[in-house]
């Protein structure tokens, strides 16, 4: 007998979008707070106070960007496997036992065994591929489609993401910078971060969610067409264009946000003057910076959508990240201009870089929530999971690029129009690398904003209303009241209107 999630509500929404948030951002605690040290760590030379394993800047962002790329990439498998075989519960547990595993396997092999390094390595990707689109889709379940709620939703839950990833680097980053603990221990707190988002899952998910997500959404949709897999509709392949086409322009925006990890990590250790009286802030302390401007304005946001919308007046999704793509554009200026500073003073304020974090939040904001619920809206059934792989696989292209574009930072002196490049804006050879990197990314944002406003209409069109949070007669409301009924009766779902 299938078991409905809890009826209760907390401010606004279900008590099981609380326990997801929980268990999202344990994971993230974990996930965050190991990629604070990686890169540090790899370039750590083996014979320092706080050893690690020596490697050049280019190699570790080439490596970096390896990693985080195939972390994004293997949710596409694992939502497939959800969707066909696993379930999303299940995938989600057996992912967090992995992961796990994985951050206790880099705590054993730092910094003695780059090998048993890079398997901690894979186990954590592979424990990623199964748990990052799954909860995600959960999410989505848990509203009725065109329930006004879900922007909402998606933005706590992600508020519950940038929750760990902030408190993530201030335990991982003071442990693992700390020559008197070394970065194992870093990892080892990861370890216990993933720990604890196993242990919520069993603790408090079948309470609190029900039977949601256990069964693959293949079998769902087949059940709701009487056992017959029907072919995709117009509207359904439309949808999944307006998916392919973002799928272009949120890469880029990725690209250029996840330099954070790398190349932004390295000019905070190098570059940047961290004292603040006789103490110096670890470098690893930034990557805090996105998550608590995440946690400040994520709720203003949410507000602003819902603001809007009542008043008939939200911009469509391709405008809002359009939006992201000149707000993070804006951040790469603010660190161009901290490299004036660097030439005559050695290092540069602060300043410079919290003021690069917040506006790359402020695209963030206007694009990963937002992108994040437009894909469960557009998504068949039937692919529901497998479209958030999708969603995942652009940072993983993106993360790929960008350790390449990062490495490159370190080549690009020995260039001749990299050093007249610097020269004719009146920097130093030496610094025409970053100058390089930042430069061309700001440039690149702006212009894939300009194509995608010229194309928003037609992606608009192409989207059917899928975004309409609202019914449009008093008819489909009542149709959209039925449809909640019988869902919560366990009578039937939503898939029986796609």
């Amino acid at each position: 007998m299938s078991q409905a999630p809890a009826k209760s509500e907390l401010w606004g929404h279900p008590k099981g979008l609380y326990v997801l948030f929980t268990a999202e951002m344990w994971e993230r605690f974990s996930y965050y707070g190991m990629r604070a040290l990686l890169v540090l760590t790899l370039v750590a030379a083996t014979e320092a106070a706080n050893p690690g394993f020596g490697m050049s800047d280019a190699d570790a962002l080439s490596l970096y960007g390896i990693y985080t790329g195939l972390v994004y990439f293997t949710p596409l498998i694992g939502g497939w496997l959800a969707d066909n075989y696993l379930g999303q519960r299940r995938s989600i547990l057996l992912g967090g036992i992995l992961m796990a595993v994985a951050q206790f396997t880099l705590f054993a092999a730092t910094p003695h065994s780059i090998e048993l390094f890079y398997v901690g390595l894979g186990i954590l990707i592979a424990g990623n591929g199964l748990f990052k689109p799954n909860i995600s889709t959960i999410v989505g379940d848990l509203y009725q489609q065109g329930d006004a709620r879900r922007d909402s939703a998606f933005s706590i839950f992600y508020m519950g993401i940038n929750l760990g990833a902030f408190i993530a680097p201030l335990v991982t980053s003071t442990l693992g910078e700390s020559a008197d603990y070394g970065w194992r221990w870093g990892y080892f707190a990861a370890g216990v971060g993933m720990t604890l988002a196993v242990i919520t899952q069993g603790l408090f998910f079948q309470r609190f969610l029900g039977d949601i997500g256990k069964i693959p959404g293949a079998k769902r949709d087949r059940d709701a067409a009487g056992g017959v897999k029907k072919p995709l509709s117009k509207v359904e392949h439309d949808r999944l264009r307006v998916i392919l086409f973002l799928f272009v322009f949120v890469t880029v925006f990725w690209l250029a946000f996840e330099q954070a990890g790398g190349l932004m990590n390295i000019y905070a250790d190098r570059f940047t003057d961290r004292m603040i009286g006789d103490t110096e802030v670890p470098a690893g302390y930034f990557q805090s910076l996105n998550p608590l401007f995440i946690l400040l304005f994520a709720p203003v946001f949410s507000f602003l959508w819902m603001w809007l919308h009542k008043k008939d007046k939200s911009p469509d999704a391709p405008i809002k990240v359009f939006v992201g793509l000149v707000l993070t554009s804006i951040g790469f200026v603010f660190l161009i201009l901290g490299l004036f500073e660097i030439q005559v003073t050695g290092k540069a304020n602060m300043m410079w870089l919290v003021l690069a974090y917040m506006f790359h939040t402020l695209g963030e904001l206007c694009i990963s929530p937002v992108g994040l619920s437009l894909m469960t809206k557009l998504a068949p059934l039937r692919l529901a999971s497998l479209v958030m792989g999708i969603w995942f696989l652009m940072p993983a292209i993106a993360s790929y690029l960008a350790g390449m574009v990062g490495a490159f930072s370190e080549e690009a002196d020995k260039y001749e129009f990299s050093i007249n490049l610097a020269n004719a804006i009146g920097l130093e050879a030496q610094y025409s690398g970053l100058l390089v990197v930042f430069g061309g990314v700001a440039v690149g944002l702006l212009v894939f904003a300009v194509i995608l406003w010229l194309i928003s209409g037609m992606l608009v069109n192409w989207m059917h209303g899928a975004e309409r949070a609202a019914p449009a007669t008093v008819a489909e409301g009542v149709d959209q009241e039925l449809d909640a009924v019988a869902e919560h009766e366990g009578l039937g779902t939503k898939a029986e209107k796609q």
